[in-house]
């Protein structure tokens, strides 16, 4: 299998979870979290739909690639993430190792890739996850920025709660 059609699947199945999300989510604040998730992995599977074609596909392609290892499987389901909130109220932690996870995923099949162009493919695939984690980031700083920056130097001395 190809291992840009990988994954470019593993981006199609996380904006679908993330949409999920949106639909299930009562939090408002949440739902624009997720929404802007969403859009994240579709701007991610549209840079990789360029990658792929700027490179060569024969060059490109793991042989033992099940596409089954290719699902996006969350260590969440939508409903347990939305009940275990009260621990990563904001769901940062959550954002952080889903990419993670992602970037561990194309490192451990670069090891196992017998083809150099494969195996660099792959590792440019994670390298392009931990940009996509960059950018996920921005989104949390995005998010949060009113509740964690005061524009006035007046307010300096007050308190957290």
């Amino acid at each position: 299998m190809n291992v840009f059609d990988c994954a470019i699947k593993r981006e199609e199945d996380s904006r679908s979870y993330f949409m999920g999300l949106v639909e299930k989510a009562t939090d408002p604040e949440l739902k624009i979290l997720f929404s802007m998730l969403a859009d994240c992995e579709d701007e991610h599977k549209k840079r990789l739909l360029k990658l792929k074609r700027r490179m060569d596909g024969k060059m490109s392609v793991l042989e033992d690639l099940d596409v089954s290892v290719c699902s996006y499987r969350p260590f969440l389901t939508q409903s347990e993430l939305l009940e275990d909130k009260g621990n990563d109220p904001d769901l940062y932690l959550f954002t952080v190792k889903k990419e993670e996870q992602d970037i561990t995923f194309y490192r451990e099949l670069a090891e196992r890739a017998a083809n150099e162009q494969t195996r660099k493919s792959l590792l440019m695939l994670a390298d392009e996850e931990r940009r996509h984690l960059e950018r996920m980031e921005e989104i949390y700083a995005f998010v949060e920025t009113p509740r964690t920056y005061l524009e006035s130097g007046e307010f300096s001395n007050l308190r957290p709660l």
